[in-house]
């Protein structure tokens, strides 16, 4: 093998996330916009393998051909933020195994950009504290904090102020990504708030995950992103409806979508809910999984 004798690798997994409630406070003056989240990481995630090399620079390969591997890529743009921060002359291969879905609601990429910070900070033996990677990430992406981090947390500000909060009970997901692609650019700049707008009860939702009540997390679930996405993307609500029908306890999409998510108490329940969900919506990426 080249350079073998140089060559040091590691594995990290990247864990895809849901929001539990989803809240927009306003739109401040810099574009940005100020938010109020509960975050969750779910069993679903990509795999990223850094192999160190002693000739400079950073080289990119995915299972996935619909995907950039150049600059523009959010992993690329991390690592080469960290070189620079380092002052690292050598150089890595990355080989991104992608099993959550693209464009959906999820932060595949943000939570890529996260692993790439955290793999190489362990593989080049940089010594950052999570804290500063959290301050490098944020300069590339609002959910790389939280994505650095992981479990369950209330999330503020523009997505940067997190706290930790206690993991929900145990219970089985249904994750389903119809065959669409939704711009989170375009979501956050439809989204008109109003006297009228219904916000999600997040504050009652921190008091159900500090209880484990199940039922207290389900009856709150809320994302006010769903007025902007669901109008353009009927489907969103079909999909809804028939977790709902198949006995899921609350179902909400995920960040600005497509993705919708069901939480079933039962694996079997929601095992079943699966099996309606492809044969109803052929096109879709479904998943049964479960909160990390």
């Amino acid at each position: 093998m080249e350079n073998a004798v140089f060559m040091e690798r590691i594995e990290k997994q990247a864990y895809a996330k849901i929001n539990l409630g989803l809240d927009v406070l306003r739109r401040r003056e810099d574009g940005y916009h100020e938010v109020k989240m509960i975050m969750q990481t779910v069993g679903i995630c990509d795999t990223l393998t850094f192999i160190k090399k002693e000739s400079p620079g950073i080289i990119l390969k995915t299972n996935r051909e619909d995907l950039s591997t150049g600059e523009d890529n959010l992993i690329c743009r991390a690592a080469e933020l960290l070189f620079h921060e380092a002052g690292l002359t050598q150089g890595v291969e990355i080989y991104l195994q992608k099993r959550i879905p693209i464009a959906a609601g999820m932060a595949g990429g943000s939570t890529d950009a996260a692993a790439a910070l955290s793999g190489l900070n362990e593989l080049f033996s940089l010594g950052y504290s999570l804290e500063k990677l959290q301050s490098f990430g944020v300069t590339l992406g609002a959910d790389i904090p939280y994505c650095l981090m992981g479990g369950t947390a209330l999330s503020e500000g523009i997505g940067e102020i997190l706290s930790r909060l206690p993991a929900p009970p145990q219970c089985s997901l249904l994750i389903v990504k119809p065959d669409i692609s939704v711009s989170t650019k375009f979501v956050y700049e439809n989204l008109r708030l109003d006297s009228h707008s219904i916000h999600p009860d997040i504050d009652g939702m921190v008091d159900a995950l500090k209880a484990g009540s199940l039922k207290g997390i389900t009856d709150r679930l809320g994302n006010v992103l769903e007025t902007v996405t669901t109008k353009e993307y009927p489907v969103i609500d079909t999909i809804k409806g028939l977790m709902r029908e198949s006995g899921a306890q609350g179902v909400l999409m995920s960040g600005s979508g497509p993705t919708v998510f069901g939480i079933f108490e039962r694996e079997e329940s929601a095992r079943m809910a699966a099996e309606r969900m492809k044969e109803q919506t052929p096109a879709a990426e479904v998943f049964v999984t479960e909160f990390v």
